[in-house]
């Protein structure tokens, strides 16, 4: 048990001597911890650049870590009940969810979670095409995802679909596209995008070169704004046209839909843990729940396990 906490201390903090001070341990008995374990695993856990990082078989013991640490910390908590004066410390459960969600529709989460006790939330901003890859690793203890299909040792509910529609400030539509929206003018048009690694704005500009024909499209000055209130208003002030999700939508008429057919749809899961855990199903159900408020298309009960 202690092993695993060294192993997951390292990893979290990033070096031997962070993972020491916050387990109140010397680095010399951090770094006898890790090579006791390597010895029984026989194979190399970390690799010693800064910050620390867990090799292939490194992540398999840091998912046995956090499952077992989160799983000893409900059982401490449910020994001590709440009456008694001895304060168990917080279950700690961390999770992934992407900017968009983040900015609109979480915000409900996170207001459920307040209202939670006994629990210690960490959330990570991530892709929501990427953070399959956090659940793999063992990195967080849930996920809002893309990836329908569950990760190994994880369950994964359908939350809904996020739209996103070309939008821009009527006065940007007007000298850009012109009252029709002319699809030709897409070319020219300067664009937002959240980060470069951001392909809605790119797509869709393809996605009608192709269908009207252009050639050797040469795309507009970008813009990139790395979050995701911001970039709906860098979108209202008339830095260029971006994909905006209806949740996000301000709905005062300071931004009007360029085209109806210039649409793009995002199906979101959550996945989690397969754990018999408390602190999991309490935040699976803030999770389907704010979700579900939100308009989104609402969670499908049947559960597909991994």
């Amino acid at each position: 048990m202690e092993q695993l906490r060294t192993l997951s201390a390292v990893i979290e903090t990033g070096s031997l001597e962070a993972a020491a001070a916050g387990l109140q341990l010397t680095a010399s008995a951090v770094s006898q911890r890790l090579k006791a374990m390597e010895l029984q695993a026989g194979s190399v856990l970390v690799v010693r650049t800064r910050p620390v990082r867990a090799t292939a078989s490194g992540e398999i013991l840091l998912t046995l870590a956090r499952q077992v640490l989160l799983l000893g910390a409900e059982a401490e908590a449910a020994l001590v009940g709440p009456e008694s004066d001895v304060d168990p410390g917080r279950v700690h459960v961390t999770v992934a969810v992407n900017a968009d969600s983040l900015a609109s529709w979480f915000g409900a989460a996170l207001s459920g979670l307040a209202r939670e006790t006994g629990l210690s939330v960490e959330i990570l901003r991530e892709d929501e095409e990427h953070a399959s890859g956090l659940l793999r690793s063992g990195s967080v203890m849930g996920a809002v995802t893309t990836k329908k299909a569950p990760v190994q040792g994880c369950s994964s509910t359908r939350l809904g679909v996020m739209r996103y529609r070309a939008m821009a400030n009527p006065e940007f539509a007007e000298r850009w596209f012109g009252s029709g929206s002319d699809p030709a003018s897409i070319a020219g048009a300067p664009a937002v995008h959240f980060d470069r690694n951001d392909s809605l704005q790119t797509s869709m500009q393809r996605m009608i070169a192709r269908e009207i024909g252009l050639q050797g499209l040469v795309f507009a000055p970008a813009f990139y704004v790395p979050d995701s209130r911001q970039y709906v208003n860098a979108v209202v002030l008339g830095l260029g046209w971006g994909m905006v999700p209806d949740v996000q939508d301000p709905a005062d008429g300071s931004l009007v839909r360029l085209n109806p057919g210039w649409e793009h749809s995002v199906t979101l899961y959550w996945q989690r843990w397969k754990l018999e855990s408390a602190a999991l199903d309490r935040i699976t159900k803030v999770v389907l729940d704010a979700a579900a408020e939100a308009g989104l298309d609402g969670p499908n009960p049947k559960l597909n396990d991994g």
